[in-house]
């Protein structure tokens, strides 16, 4: 046993190391290259280990890659992020040993590059409808990978940057093998392919077009009130964040007024504006509506609401508030966070997690994409962590959004890393789908983004502010709205066959020798 542990130990610590390297990849820090050679690392590592080994190898990978990524949970408590690093971890379970058995086969990056993106698949549906941070693609939202999300999503980002790791790989390995051996060109060709191909696989989205140009534009107004305090405790006392956004948003009445600003087309306020449900809050509702009359353009409202029907649930939507007519269209959260917004077997698990009774009601989830009529414009609204969903954004763009805003409300996690976690995403998201991209936040990041991903504004956390600018509206869809989920799957199920075709090659091998 003790031989064993000591054979896998060095191992364990280089696997450990490539992972913090990846979590240094991500925003805040946003080191990308650190993608490639962490995948690489990882090839390497579980390279001709069984499958325990590789097994093992893979969560050592992975649990310090996410307890860096998400250590912003920490707010909450260090329990729950051990807890959910370790449950996403253990999806390297299954990718480490799968990497190891397709190492064998011919042309073994491309599909061990294949069982990174058939991972990502899994952990953004399981459990609780999947929790996809730490997507590779997530990683490159500002390197030359980025424009493949406009031809395959960020499953092809991901698949680019897995591949190029894994040639890099490849090249290590052949170099290794060629140490102290003569250096005749012939050689040297196990060396320079992959190296050219991991070149290629850089260089591919040089050649991807990102278009941005503006079928139209409108004039819109990004309104950032603050909270009172940051973390849990974010709400303060009822009405103050309310109160907050009706306060900048009036001071943004008065600029027009006075002819210091243009007037906007639309105002956009962020998820939980309101901190009390104006429909049963007569004053709440009385607030909201004399600063639309003030500012005398449409609002679009981040409010929590007591769902008509359901008793003791909530919902968590964006209400489209008219001048004129008053509250109208909204669209309610479809994709409420566990254990955040609502808690899976609340009976039984609220008798042994007490901290999670201070999630007293549950959000009900909407059952239709987020696309209003908000003045002049048709926009699409994603709430929050639905940026991180692939089906979410890409429902709401097929569906007529011409731009797309992400109501978001990070206070909880502000000055952690998470929001500019979060605005990765929404840089992503502009590219695959053409689309620019406003993220209204109640206490930052708040931030425009460019169709080609470039951010055009953002503010500071935890201040008041308001950004204003002439937002581009587009019709045209991206190839990869149009081919929606068919690249993912179709990379997965190569990656799943080809760990297949390896435990049946190998199992035959196996016989073979024994009847020798």
């Amino acid at each position: 046993m003790r031989a064993a542990v000591r054979r896998v130990l060095p191992a364990t610590g280089v696997a450990a190391v490539a992972g913090l390297a990846l979590a240094f990849a991500f925003p805040p820090y946003g080191v990308w290259p650190l993608s490639l050679l962490a995948v690489a690392a990882l090839a390497l590592v579980v390279r001709g280990r069984t499958a325990k080994q590789a097994c093992w190898l893979g969560f050592a990978f992975a649990f310090p890659f996410f307890l860096v990524l998400l250590k912003w949970l920490h707010v909450i408590g260090w329990d729950a992020t051990i807890g959910l690093s370790a449950i996403q971890a253990a999806f390297f379970l299954a990718l480490g040993p799968a990497l190891a058995a397709t190492s064998r086969l011919p042309a073994w990056p491309l599909w061990g590059a294949c069982l990174w993106v058939a991972e990502e698949w899994a952990r953004d549906r399981i459990p609780f409808g999947g929790f996809p941070w730490g997507r590779l693609a997530f990683a490159n939202t500002d390197s030359p990978f980025t424009p493949l999300a406009a031809i395959g999503g960020a499953p092809l980002v991901t698949f680019a940057v897995a591949l190029c790791g894994s040639l890099l790989a490849a090249a290590t390995l052949a170099a290794w093998r060629l140490r102290g051996r003569p250096r005749k060109a012939a050689a040297l060709r196990p060396v320079a392919v992959p190296a050219v191909l991991a070149a290629a696989a850089v260089c591919a989205g040089f050649a991807v077009p990102v278009p941005n140009d503006a079928d139209d534009t409108v004039r819109i107004a990004v309104v950032q009130g603050n909270v009172q305090q940051p973390g849990m405790d974010f709400l303060g006392r009822p009405m103050k964040i309310l109160n907050n956004h009706v306060e900048a948003t009036e001071k943004l009445a008065a600029d027009v007024r006075a002819g210091r600003t243009p007037k906007p087309d639309l105002v956009l306020w962020p998820e939980n504006a309101s901190d009390l449900d104006p429909f049963k809050w007569p004053e709440a509702y009385d607030a909201i509506d004399g600063v639309v009359k003030d500012i005398g353009v449409p609002i679009l409202v981040g409010a929590l609401v007591e769902h008509p029907t359901k008793e003791g649930y909530v919902e968590n939507q964006g209400i489209v508030w008219d001048p004129v007519k008053g509250p109208g269209a909204s669209y309610t959260k479809q994709h409420p966070v566990p254990f955040g917004e609502y808690v899976p077997f609340r009976e039984q698990l609220s008798k042994i997690i007490t901290r999670l009774q201070r999630v007293p009601r549950d959000f009900y989830p909407g059952d239709h994409t987020g696309v209003l009529q908000t003045g002049p414009a048709r926009l699409g609204d994603v709430i929050c962590f639905e940026v991180a969903y692939d089906e979410i954004v890409r429902d709401t763009v097929n569906a007529g959004a011409r731009a797309l805003v992400v109501q978001t409300n990070n206070a909880t996690y502000g000055n952690t890393g998470q929001p500019e976690q979060q605005l990765a995403m929404s840089k992503l998201r502009a590219v695959e789908h053409g689309r620019a991209i406003v993220t209204a936040a109640t206490s930052g990041i708040s931030a425009i983004v460019e169709p080609d991903g470039t951010i055009q504004q953002q503010t500071e956390e935890f201040t008041q502010d308001v950004l204003t600018a002439e937002l581009p509206l587009r019709d045209d869809k991206t190839v990869s709205d149009r081919l929606g989920p068919a690249p993912e799957w179709a990379l997965a199920i190569v990656g799943l066959v080809s760990c297949a075709a390896a435990y049946v090659l190998g199992r035959r091998a196996r016989k073979q020798g024994e009847g020798q």
